[in-house]
């Protein structure tokens, strides 16, 4: 896989001048910093499939980890090369595979841009399903994990993760492995932070088969349906589940641990 990144320095903050009102009626002005959002659109084979609204960082992670867990590619080998333009607007990514003929025919008489996925948190949008393999995801393996392992990345995420110190906004996931934090992100969407931690995982050649992963967010059933595409074997969240995620987790043996904290963690049987 060839990755040709383009841009740099992409602005991930900005500041605003504030008020802060109290409820004694005093005022006290101060610069506040807020999450800049970023918008890229994602090529496949020179045609537009993804639509994504992000933090500007790590975005041929992104890219790769949504692949993933969109079900466009399994592994990092479907992937000839990446491109992302200066200014992190674009990408351009092309497979060792193309559209089956039918499946062009289709798209270009009666589906031509019709959108398929819409994430609930951001405006994230897959707009075409032309390289979308289907069928049900096979069942994850399942890892050693113990207690020391779940209290370890919970004291972790508990030390807090930069952006958030200064904005109180992001949602943070990170990948981990043998007692060791292999890479962990930031993002407005704690969708695109997952897929960030996968598309590391790619890019690197690290087996996901072989980690665990910790994300601030809720456990939907779209989150849950991420890990067990990428083959996930453990997720742990700080938040809750919901009664859906937790009957896939079970069917596909992923096993799902939910309020993590550096005292105590809810682990769903």
């Amino acid at each position: 896989m060839e990755i040709d990144e383009r841009y740099h320095d992409l602005p991930i903050s900005v500041d605003y001048e504030a008020s802060i009102i109290k409820s004694d009626g005093s005022c006290e002005k101060r610069i506040k910093t807020v999450m800049a959002e970023h918008k890229i659109d994602v090529y496949i084979n020179d045609i537009l499939t993804m639509k994504l609204m992000c933090l500007p960082e790590y975005l041929t992670e992104l890219v790769l980890g949504r692949m993933l867990t969109e079900g466009i590619i399994k592994n990092s080998d479907e992937v000839k090369n990446i491109y992302v333009c200066e200014y992190g607007k674009w990408a351009r990514v092309i497979l060792n595979k193309d559209v089956p003929q039918k499946k062009k025919e289709l798209f270009a008489t009666e589906n031509n841009f019709v959108e398929t996925t819409q994430s609930c948190c951001t405006e994230n949008h897959v707009i075409n399903d032309l390289f979308t393999e289907k069928g049900l995801p096979s069942k994850v393996v399942s890892i050693p994990c113990d207690a020391e392992d779940i209290f370890f990345m919970a004291k972790h995420f508990a030390d807090d993760t930069p952006l958030h110190k200064k904005t109180g906004a992001t949602h943070s996931c990170f990948l981990y492995q043998n007692k060791e934090i292999l890479f962990e992100c930031e993002d407005i969407g704690r969708h695109n932070a997952i897929d960030k931690c996968l598309g590391y995982a790619l890019r690197e050649n690290i087996d996901v088969k072989k980690c665990m992963l910790y994300t601030s967010g809720r456990l939907s059933t779209d989150m849950v349906l991420k890990a067990v595409k990428a083959g996930l074997p453990v997720i742990v969240s700080k938040a809750a589940p919901s009664s859906d995620a937790i009957e896939i987790a079970k069917y596909f043996n992923l096993k799902l641990v939910c309020h993590a904290r550096k005292d105590s963690y809810v682990e769903i049987e």
